[in-house]
């Protein structure tokens, strides 16, 4: 890491999803992939027809919010035309990029999850106090230009209270006014706020948009990495631009190496080393190490059931575990725990459970699966 990216790495708590040590999406001027969702955009733009609500819609770390902020400006960049009658692109020269870079542009709301100065963190949800800042946003006429654009990062943070209290707003937009929703669990969205957005679906990268998304991230913020580490994290992001940083620049990769490593033992387990990376993983103040973690156990032991099913899909030494640990016949056990291990996670995160606790607990499950194979 250089010096330029462990100085920004201090500064980077101004919103709840960015990537510490990177730059924030209001900040990216290059977009990779996506070519289709920014082509249903760009031609309700200058036909003129363009809808008032956009839902932004895919997997975690693909770009989503990069993808609403790049649209905002192409909004904003209007000021009193229509759409159609927009000539001049908005690169990282342009004052509308510099603005909204900068969070000065008096004409964009993001709403988000909200800093707690008492617990020093960010709210679990966006509350109804967030949205509320709607009315006086959407209220005062528009300065500079006369379209306004709310981004809300990310819609399925929304409580209940916060959701009813936007789609009021956008069951009766304002003029010159577009939103734009970032999910990734689209299911977590009341269907009243849904149907009243035009969806645009985007996906996992394709190997050389995720290949040029990266090295555009590492450079534009001053990280250096070896060309192993690189193609390691590339592979095992699942198109990923978020997940391929966190690999390069964190201990993913040591992690994912760890992880093989325990694998190999299955169903042996090396009790100091487990009962370590529990203490190392349960601390509430380091929920990406957690996250990251996770993503990678579950991604290797798709991979794993996948390869045993099929032949195909492992990384590496990846295949030599799949035969060793599962049998074609004896796929229930894995995918069972596969199931249990990810819906585990997911209720410590969403009731605040002992992390410590669930890594250990997973290991057994992994153990007893391993166990049954054998027998």
């Amino acid at each position: 890491m250089t010096r330029a990216a462990v100085a920004k790495s201090r500064v980077a708590g101004d919103e709840p999803d960015r990537l510490e040590g990177f730059s924030a999406p209001r900040e990216v001027d290059r977009l990779f992939g996506h070519v289709a969702a920014r082509a249903e955009f760009e031609e309700t733009l200058k036909g003129g027809r363009l809808h008032h609500a956009w839902l932004i819609v895919g997997p975690e770390g693909v770009g989503k919010a990069t993808l609403a902020y790049h649209l905002a400006r192409e909004v904003l960049a209007l000021g009193d035309a229509e759409p159609g009658r927009r000539t001049s692109a908005v690169g990282a020269g342009h004052p509308v990029f510099r603005r909204v870079a900068a969070q000065a542009h008096p004409n964009l709301l993001l709403l988000r999850r909200s800093w707690n100065e008492r617990t020093k963190r960010y709210s679990q949800w966006i509350g109804v106090d967030e949205v509320r800042r709607l009315r006086s946003f959407l209220g005062h006429s528009a300065g500079e230009g006369s379209w306004r654009v709310v981004i809300v990062d990310r819609a399925d943070d929304l409580n209940q209270n916060a959701a009813n209290a936007l789609l009021k707003a956008l069951e009766e937009p304002p003029q010159r006014t577009v939103f734009f929703l970032v999910a990734a669990a689209e299911g977590q969205i009341p269907v009243t706020i849904r149907s009243r957005c035009r969806t645009l679906r985007v996906n996992a990268l394709g190997d050389d948009d995720l290949k040029q998304a990266v090295a555009a991230a590492l450079a534009r913020d001053g990280y250096d990495t070896d060309a192993d580490t690189l193609e390691t994290a590339l592979i095992l992001s699942q198109g990923s631009v978020r997940r391929a940083l966190e690999l390069v620049t964190g201990d993913g990769i040591t992690l994912y190496r760890d992880l093989v490593t325990a694998f190999g033992k299955l169903p042996e387990l090396d009790g100091p080393g487990l009962h370590k990376l529990a203490e190392r993983l349960g601390s509430p103040s380091d929920t990406e190490r957690f996250e990251l973690f996770f993503s990678l156990l579950l991604g290797l032991l798709e991979r794993l059931i996948r390869t045993a099913a099929t032949g195909e899909g492992a990384i590496g030494a990846e295949g030599e575990l799949a035969r060793r640990l599962i049998g074609r016949n004896d796929l229930s056990p894995w995918v069972e725990t596969w199931e249990a291990i990810g819906l585990a996670k997911a209720d410590a995160m969403s009731l605040n459970l002992d992390r410590s606790l669930l890594v250990l607990e997973t290991f057994l499950r992994l153990q007893r699966a391993a166990r049954a194979h054998r027998a």
